[in-house]
């Protein structure tokens, strides 16, 4: 049994936030969201622990202002395990971490085989911990005793955890490639909204025609602000093959709609009118939606030997390079450096092949300088060598 103190007033906090305070070294962070079951992102639990104050576990929705917990925790390290995930929620309650510990990215780093919480505690502490409640809807008000013992101990070993990763870091020369992404991980600005997010409809790529998406769009839109208004995740409401299996059924009535049996959903039936509605709506939209959208993603690898021969070979002789030096290094070829990054460079590379080029272009798209350091000239190397055979095949000839 782990000792925790649930707090959920802002004279609670103001409490907690002395302990924590006057504690010791870093403090662990974690966050519990209720993802599938609410529309939005927020926290509905933040757990906190500092060696010498203990585990406070915090309920967002009646504390409201969290700014006495930010200023007593400003000028100490943060432990997060993937941070990038929590972040986007701590944010919400202007919680910043000043710095930060990410013990799963280190964990990659280090090349450990399994890197989810539980996994990197056991193979660091070897303590085992349940995770039976980590997809539940925690949102739930009044929350079991056993999830709150749950979140707890999300928390109480972090730090130590975080001792221990720092150890082999240490050990294996790479604490400062480890500070440069935790750094990296912090300074990460959120994506911006997408033109067009009804398109990432699962199955749409099946409608055709203009008028069937504008269709589309319209229930997209009308689910999304009844899902917004009654903060409940948008797929349960109505899920995205149940849209598109609308939309490719046509139905002249409402009626029709409703005895379609791949329409269905906690929402279906009892917001017809709403569907419906939006139904008429697309079909009215003299706004048509594109069937394509200009895009910046590069085609896929198995394209590139007919559409760009030359970007084909570079990328076949870097990317073997790449996942070498990962090996060397220990730690997976993506944490090295991004497929998505290689492709880049690849199909569109600088004038100069030269390392200083290769790194300046790397750097541009988001490459840490440990990463640059440690591909920039192998990458170079390896594009140099891609058009070798040919260059050697025209002085054959000659």
């Amino acid at each position: 049994m782990t000792d925790y103190t649930v707090i959920d007033s802002a004279d609670g906090l103001a409490e907690a936030s002395a302990l924590l305070r006057a504690g010791a070294g870093p403090v662990a962070v974690d966050v519990e969201r209720a993802s599938g079951f609410r529309y939005s992102q927020r926290a509905y639990l933040v757990q906190v622990y500092r060696r010498g104050a203990g585990v406070f576990l915090f309920d967002p929705p009646p504390i409201g202002d969290f700014s006495e917990l930010q200023r007593a925790l400003d000028d100490v390290e943060w432990v997060l395990h993937a941070a990038s995930q929590d972040l986007p929620s701590l944010r919400e309650l202007r919680l910043e971490p000043p710095s930060l510990f990410d013990t799963e990215l280190a964990a990659r780093l280090l090349g450990h085989a399994r890197v989810g919480l539980g996994a990197v505690v056991e193979d660091t502490l070897g303590i085992t911990l349940a995770k039976a409640h980590s997809a539940s809807d925690w949102s739930t008000r009044p929350l079991p005793q056993s999830w709150l013992e749950y979140a707890a101990l999300d928390v109480v070993h972090l730090v130590d955890v975080r001792d221990a990763l720092a150890a082999e870091l240490d050990e294996q020369g790479k604490v400062e490639l480890a500070r440069q992404e935790f750094h990296a991980v912090l300074a990460r600005q959120p994506k911006p909204p997408r033109d067009d997010p009804w398109r990432r409809l699962s199955g749409l790529h099946t409608v055709r025609g203009r008028r069937a998406l504008a269709v589309a769009r319209a229930l997209w839109t009308a689910r999304e602000d009844y899902a917004r208004e009654q903060d409940v995740a948008p797929g349960r409401l109505l899920p995205d093959r149940s849209i598109v299996a609308a939309v490719r059924a046509d139905p002249a009535s409402k009626q029709e709609l409703a005895a379609n049996k791949e329409f269905h959903g906690r929402a279906s039936r009892t917001q017809l009118d709403r569907w419906w509605h939006a139904m008429q709506a697309g079909r009215a939209d003299e706004n048509l939606p594109p069937e394509r959208v200009p895009s910046d993603t590069l085609p896929p690898p198995r394209a590139w030997a007919d559409r760009n021969p030359e970007a084909d070979a570079r990328l076949k002789a870097a990317r073997p390079v790449v996942e070498a030096r990962a090996e060397e290094l220990g730690m997976p070829t993506e944490n090295l450096l991004t497929p998505e990054l290689l492709r880049r460079v690849a199909w569109s590379p600088p004038a100069e092949p030269s390392a200083a080029a290769l790194g300046a272009a790397l750097a541009s798209l988001g490459a840490r300088p440990w990463q640059v350091d440690e591909t920039a000239q192998r990458i170079a190397d390896a594009f140099v060598a891609s058009v070798q055979p040919a260059d050697e095949a025209s002085e054959t000839d000659s």
